[in-house]
């Protein structure tokens, strides 16, 4: 019998083609944990399978979700699929740091059900990208961290770590964007679950294009923020049942 990995990490991807080698190179250096790596993509044509296909580890493989399209699917996909009682969500830019997956995986392995890499905790940086989002991101971070008591200043961040079984009980509601990093933070606050940080530093990505579209995503990363700040609710009493269709044709290589 195979024995489980020790995490599952989760990359969703949209025709990332050559360039999604530079940051699995990455995280194949960096982690010493033995783990998993699912690169989700939402269709069989997608540029991105055959690079992973080839790729030299073959702990790294490509699954192709039946969620619906979109990176929020691509997350619960993955999440859903994943072996390990933890899993980690980084992107396929590059821009998250691999050295910090061991710290997180630890974080979850003493008992916090979201473990998240904060840009904006001390000693934490975010080098590049838009100005206006960081803004907001750090604001949202930073009031959600003093106000509403979420245990990270970096709520909207997507590279967190999480106790796979807790996502599976309170579910993901997320149907679109990359909002899943704060709607799982505010999950665990109001379920009273405990949430960590530690600090990181974010590249903005050197190679490919940013998918993100900030004034389509607003809306629902404001639902989530609001959420935050209600009362208290009870863990379900056991964990969702994951509505993965087996087959052949959605696991590559």
């Amino acid at each position: 019998m195979t024995p489980s990995p020790r995490v599952s990490i989760v990359i969703p991807a949209y025709n990332e083609g050559e360039n999604i080698v530079a940051g699995l190179d990455r995280i194949v250096e960096a982690v010493t944990s033995d783990f998993e790596l699912l690169v989700v993509v939402d269709t069989d044509g997608d540029t991105t399978i055959p690079v992973v296909d080839a790729y030299r580890d073959k702990r790294v493989r490509a699954v192709v979700q039946t969620y619906g399209r979109g990176p929020a699917n691509a997350i619960r996909y993955g999440i859903d699929s994943a072996a390990a009682p933890t899993t980690v969500v980084t992107m396929a830019d590059g821009c998250d740091d691999p050295q910090q997956i061991d710290d997180l995986v630890r974080l979850i392995e003493r008992g916090v059900v979201v473990a998240a890499a904060s840009r904006y905790m001390a000693g934490g940086q975010q080098v590049g990208g838009p100005r206006f989002k960081a803004f907001l991101s750090r604001t949202a971070g930073r009031t959600l961290y003093w106000f509403a008591g979420v245990g990270t200043r970096d709520a909207t961040n997507s590279y967190k770590a999480y106790n796979t079984d807790f996502v599976r009980r309170v579910g993901i509601e997320s149907r679109d964007g990359f909002e899943i990093g704060l709607e799982l933070a505010a999950k665990a606050r109001r379920h009273r679950q405990a949430v960590a940080e530690i600090p990181t530093i974010w590249l903005d990505r050197t190679f490919g294009q940013s998918n993100f579209k900030m004034s389509k995503w607003i809306p629902k990363y404001l639902h989530w923020y609001f959420y935050a700040y209600g009362g208290a609710k009870g863990m379900p009493s056991s964990p969702a049942s994951p509505d993965i269709t087996t087959s052949k044709g959605n696991n590559h290589g």
